[in-house]
C-alpha cells in the first residue's frame, strides 16, 4: 500500500513541475482551463484536481452540473445543487464556476466559454449508457489530465459514517469496515481502482502546495477560530465566509484539534477525516490564510500572544468544556476579543451523516452500479491492449 502511494505521489510531483514550468513561460494571452463534476460531498481529492488544473493556465472555470442530471446518471446527490455551487466557489483556485454544466463536456461547451482545454482526473466518468463524457474532448486534442489524489473518496466516506466505531482512524484493515467498503466499493465483477478505497498518505510536500505561504501584513486583522472542521462542508463555508467579514484585512487562521480531542467532545465515530485530511480540506478554503495542526483546545494565553490574535470567533454551536471542566474560550473573554457569529447556517456533520444514513440503499445501488461500469470499461480497454499486441507480434514475426 505505501509502495503505490509513493509511487503515486512520486507521479503527481512529475506533473506538479511540468505545470510550474508551463506557468513560468511568458505568454502572450490568458491560458483558461476548463473542469467539471458533480462535486458531491466535495473532499481535499477534488480541491486538488482544481489546484492542479489551475497550474496547468491561469484561470480556471468550473462547470457543476444540476441535481436534475446527476440523478439520471448517477443517482440522487448528497447536497444540493445550491449547496454544491457554493462549496465550489469557495475553493481557493477557481476563478469563476458555471451552474447547471453539461454532463457531457463537449467542444461547444469549452468554446462558449473561451477555455483552451479541459481538465480532469486520470479516473474515468460514464454516462447513464457507459460512454466516456470526455470522448469528444478527447478525440479533438483539447483534454489534460491530473492525477487523482490516493487514499480519498467519496465511497470510502460514506463507509466511515455509517461505521460506528472509531477504527477508521487506526486500521483500515478492521473487518467492520472492510464489510463496509465492500458494500460500497466493490460492483458485482470484481473491485475498480478508481471506487475502490485506499489509506491517504500525508507528505510535507502536499501541505505546501495547499498553503498560502503568505505572512500576516501590517493592517491585518489576525481572527482566530477553532474546532473540528470534520467533513468541511457548506455550514464551514458560510461560517468562516462570516469571519472573514468581520474585518476589513482579515488574516484567517483556523486551529483543527486532534482526532483524540475531537472524540472526546464529539463521541461515536467522530471524527470522520482524521487530522491530516482535515488539514487540506480548511486549507484549500479560500477564506482561511493559515491553519494550526493539532491546536491546544483552550485558547489560552500563550496561542493569543504567538500569533498575535485581535479577535476569536466561535459559531453557534455548543462550546464543550475542556478536560477539566473550564471554558476553552476564558482568556479571550477576558481580554475582550471574543465573539459569537451566526452564519445563518446551522447544517453540521451530524446533519450529513443522517443524510447518507437515510439514503443507504440507495448509495450502496449507486456505486456498485457505477463500479460495475468502470470494470466493463476496464476490461474493454483491456481487450483492445490485448488486440494491439498480438497484432504487433505477428507483424513482427
Amino acid at each position: 500500500m505505501i509502495k503505490n502511494g509513493s509511487h503515486a505521489v512520486e507521479e503527481e510531483d512529475k506533473v506538479e513541475s511540468s505545470c510550474l514550468s508551463h506557468s513560468q513561460e511568458k505568454r502572450k494571452r490568458v491560458i483558461r482551463v476548463w473542469c467539471d463534476g458533480c462535486y458531491d460531498m466535495v473532499h481535499y481529492g477534488h480541491s486538488n484536481q482544481l489546484r492542479q488544473a489551475k497550474a496547468m493556465g491561469d484561470y480556471l472555470v468550473v462547470g457543476v452540473h444540476t441535481d436534475e442530471e446527476i440523478a439520471k446518471h448517477k443517482g440522487p446527490p448528497v447536497f444540493t445543487q445550491a449547496e454544491r455551487y457554493k462549496m465550489i466557489r469557495a475553493i481557493k483556485w477557481v476563478d469563476e464556476i458555471v451552474e447547471g454544466a453539461p454532463y457531457v463536456t463537449t467542444l461547444e461547451t469549452l468554446d462558449k466559454y473561451n477555455c483552451d482545454f479541459c481538465v480532469h482526473g486520470d479516473d474515468i466518468t460514464l454516462t447513464v449508457d457507459g460512454k466516456d463524457t470526455y470522448d469528444e474532448v478527447k478525440r479533438m486534442g483539447r483534454y489534460r489530465e491530473c492525477k487523482r489524489t490516493q487514499g480519498v473518496s467519496t465511497t470510502d466516506l460514506v463507509g466511515r459514517m455509517l461505521l460506528l466505531t472509531k477504527s477508521h482512524h487506526s486500521n483500515v484493515d478492521n473487518a467492520s469496515y472492510q464489510l463496509h467498503t465492500d458494500n460500497f466499493g466493490k460492483g458485482p465483477k470484481g473491485h475498480s481502482p478508481w471506487t475502490g478505497v485506499s489509506q491517504f498518505l500525508q507528505t510535507s510536500q502536499k501541505i505546501i502546495q495547499f498553503a498560502s505561504g503568505k505572512e500576516p501584513q501590517p493592517g491585518d486583522t489576525i481572527i482566530y477560530v477553532a474546532g473540528a472542521f470534520d467533513l468541511f462542508h457548506i455550514g464551514h463555508v458560510d461560517f468562516l465566509e462570516t469571519v472573514h467579514k468581520q474585518a476589513e484585512k482579515p488574516y484567517v487562521i483556523v486551529g483543527l484539534h486532534f482526532d483524540q480531542e475531537v472524540n472526546r467532545y464529539k463521541g461515536k465515530n467522530y471524527p470522520i477525516m482524521n487530522i491530516h485530511e482535515r488539514t487540506l480540506s480548511v486549507l484549500a478554503c479560500r477564506y482561511v490564510s493559515e491553519v494550526v495542526i493539532g491546536a491546544p483546545y483552550a485558547v489560552g494565553k500563550d496561542l493569543l500572544d504567538h500569533f498575535k490574535v485581535d479577535v476569536v470567533c466561535h459559531g453557534k454551536t455548543e462550546v464543550f468544556p475542556d478536560t477539566d471542566g473550564t471554558d476553552p474560550y476564558t482568556e479571550p473573554k477576558k481580554r475582550g476579543i471574543f465573539r459569537i457569529l451566526d452564519s445563518g447556517n446551522n447544517l453540521s456533520s451530524d446533519d450529513i451523516v443522517q443524510r447518507i444514513i437515510g439514503n443507504r440503499l440507495q448509495f450502496e445501488a449507486r456505486n456498485q452500479k457505477k463500479e460495475a461500469k468502470e470494470m466493463a470499461v476496464i476490461k474493454a480497454l483491456k481487450n483492445k491492449a490485448d488486440s494491439l499486441k498480438t497484432e504487433t507480434a505477428l507483424t513482427n514475426n
